[in-house]
């Protein structure tokens, strides 16, 4: 698959589409140092990666249940249930973060967490065209710092994305997109 074919079939698998198997060995090595492609001024290097699969994926669940309890100690079975088998749909879910250091003038903060995004998306890419899915999802978790102490991350990291990943099981539709001129115009000065 070229660059431009890519980019231009790239889709979102929904988690509860996502199969066995999940990329490992060489796939994996080949995904993650796709991630190292990414544009990173100052050379910081502030993407890292957290896999979570197997085993691994029912306690993120409870690690999910947990900080949703105390966000929201109202909170109902449904919910509760929903939070627990959030991380279950995927064979493999990686936790992209920003390292972030925020007393490097020459670099802000946003710029880390883009060059992370950025990396996370590099994932994506390389996972489709070596005929896997996945999707990018973030959501109250991403921000919670109950969920950052469990996975060990410090205060001032950033959940990008927790990126599913597995293998299709049924055929994704794509979404109409946008014309990309509706989006464009020319500064002249």
């Amino acid at each position: 698959m070229d660059t431009m074919q890519a980019l231009m079939s790239r889709i979102s698998v929904p988690p509860k589409l996502l199969g066995d198997p999940a990329p490992e060995g060489a796939d994996l090595d080949e995904l993650l140092a796709a991630a190292m492609r990414a544009p990173d001024h100052g050379a910081l290097q502030p993407w890292r990666f957290l896999i979570v699969r197997g085993e691994a994926r029912a306690r993120l669940g409870e690690v999910f249940v947990d900080a949703l309890k105390k966000r929201d100690p109202a909170a109902d079975e449904e919910a509760i249930e929903k939070e627990r088998n959030r991380p279950l749909h995927a064979p493999m879910i990686v936790v992209a973060y920003a390292k972030v250091d925020p007393s490097i003038e020459k670099v802000p903060v946003v710029e880390q967490i883009v060059s992370t995004g950025t990396a996370a998306y590099n994932i994506m890419l390389a996972a489709q065209a070596k005929g896997y899915g996945a999707i990018m999802l973030t959501g109250a978790n991403a921000y919670d710092s109950t969920v950052k102490s469990a996975l060990g991350l410090q205060a001032s990291d950033a959940i990008v994305a927790f990126i599913h990943l597995g293998t299709p099981i049924k055929q994704v539709s794509d979404k109409r997109r946008p014309d990309a001129q509706d989006f464009v115009s020319e500064w002249t000065g």
